[in-house]
């Protein structure tokens, strides 16, 4: 089996397009898509039809065909923004967008045609509060969530129609505020259970949250340290990724410099740490493969990317290799396009 990697690399304006051998994790270049700026976040569709990347220097969105034979991208279109997005994610329907803007303190909701393209009029273009870092819907589709990072330090809930792609404040709560210096930033769904996962950028942690499916709530039951109980040094979280089984999860830490690993269990959801696996300084980027094989996590710094093999008992991640792939990876989106 072969998977299709792609890489966002700002420094040099590209997406790359990368094949792995799901065997080895072996990576080859495909060849590299050059763009008119400096790319950062990707998201795809459900049915891995159509690829859209933010392009944060210029303040767009581009939106490409994928060609499911040869993991190719066709250019449909490029939307100008009024500020630069930091995190994209389609609703899981794939009829819209939606997108989070840090330092404009705002999220949207574009609509996107049946082609793939981007309409260029937001449904949504909401101001919330500075440092907002991620738009996304629950598996139901009927809730959004936007974690806000640093001074705001809150999740705001939202009610989704997913008909029309509007945004309206949840009347059960509109906002959960963790304690000070928290700063939610990612989040991630557990696969099979009513649970939320948000990696804490200042708070160097990870907040477990149960979801009131029925009012679209979250609580918070568990928050850990990313970090060993000996370091005392400057870190902080970037992204956090969930195991396919739903029996692990990581969270990359920048400072430190590793992947926190966690194991879940079974049945309540709460975390317990395995420990920190070492990476290249400043892992801002990091995914998995689509069936838990491989991790792949990026350097900000060396620009390299380290391949990690997934234990598929353990979830224990152990080194097999690092290549060069360019400046300032931002984001890494590996797909399964045989499904």
């Amino acid at each position: 089996m072969t998977y299709h990697i792609y890489i966002t690399v700002a420094g040099e304006n590209k997406i790359s397009i990368l094949t792995m051998d799901a065997e080895s994790g072996e990576l080859t270049l495909q060849e590299d898509v050059a763009l008119g700026g400096a790319p950062g976040p990707l998201a795809v569709d459900p049915e891995q039809r159509f690829l859209y990347a933010g392009v944060r220097s210029t303040q767009e969105i581009s939106s490409f065909r994928i060609q499911k034979e040869t993991g190719q991208l066709t250019l449909i279109s490029n939307v100008p923004l009024d500020a630069d997005p930091c995190a994209l994610y389609t609703d899981r329907t794939g009829r819209f967008l939606l997108s989070a803007y840090y330092s404009a303190g705002r999220v949207a909701v574009h609509a996107l045609t049946p082609e793939g393209a981007v309409e260029k009029a937001p449904v949504e273009w909401l101001s919330t509060a500075k440092g907002a870092h991620a738009l996304q819907t629950d598996p139901s589709n009927q809730f959004a969530f936007a974690p806000h990072v640093r001074e705001s330090n809150i999740i705001l809930q939202f009610l989704f129609d997913e008909a029309a792609g509007t945004l309206t404040p949840n009347p059960e709560a509109p906002q959960v505020t963790p304690p000070p210096g928290t700063g939610p930033r990612h989040f991630c769904f557990h696969p099979t259970k009513d649970i939320v996962y948000f990696d804490n950028e200042q708070g160097c942690s990870v907040t477990g949250y149960h979801l009131d499916s029925s009012a679209g709530t979250l609580q918070a039951f568990q928050t850990i340290s990313t970090l060993p109980q000996d370091f005392d040094e400057e870190n902080t979280c970037a992204q956090i990724h969930i195991a396919a089984s739903g029996r692990t999860l990581y969270a990359s830490n920048r400072g430190h410099d590793s992947i926190a690993c966690f194991s879940i269990d079974p049945d309540t959801g709460r975390l317990s740490p395995m420990g920190q696996e070492p990476t290249e300084e400043m892992p801002r980027a990091f995914n998995l493969t689509p069936q838990d094989e491989f991790l792949l996590a990026g350097s900000l710094v060396s620009e390299n990317i380290a391949c990690y093999r997934v234990n598929q008992e353990t979830g224990v991640l152990s080194h097999t290799y690092t290549r060069h792939i360019g400046e300032r990876p931002m984001w890494i989106l590996p797909l399964d396009l045989t499904d």
